[in-house]
């Protein structure tokens, strides 16, 4: 399992781990995760839901979970499934 951390030093940012068998990015806790399949013989990445706790929503577990999602599909050579992925969260914030 991978660890990512999507902020700066000295940051309160939460540590983001990839889950490879299972197809997720999750928070340490697990209760926090960004689920996605790949397609296309492994080649493109397409976020279908991600998902926060209501005890933990609007610290901004969603964006940490995206960014670690989208810094992997390029150190990985992914595509993302352009123009809207099957997560409509994922599709708001390329855009806002």
């Amino acid at each position: 399992m991978a660890t990512s951390r999507t902020g700066g030093e000295g940051s309160e940012e939460p540590k983001v781990l990839w889950n490879e068998t299972q197809h997720r990015f999750e928070t340490e806790d697990k209760k926090a995760y960004l689920e996605y399949v790949l397609r296309d013989g492994g080649k493109v990445m397409d976020i279908l839901h991600t998902f926060v706790p209501s005890s933990k929503r609007g610290l901004g577990l969603a964006s940490h979970l995206c960014v670690a999602a989208f810094n992997h599909a390029k150190s990985h050579s992914l595509s993302v499934i352009p123009p809207v992925p099957t997560c409509l969260y994922v599709f708001l914030i390329q855009f806002l």
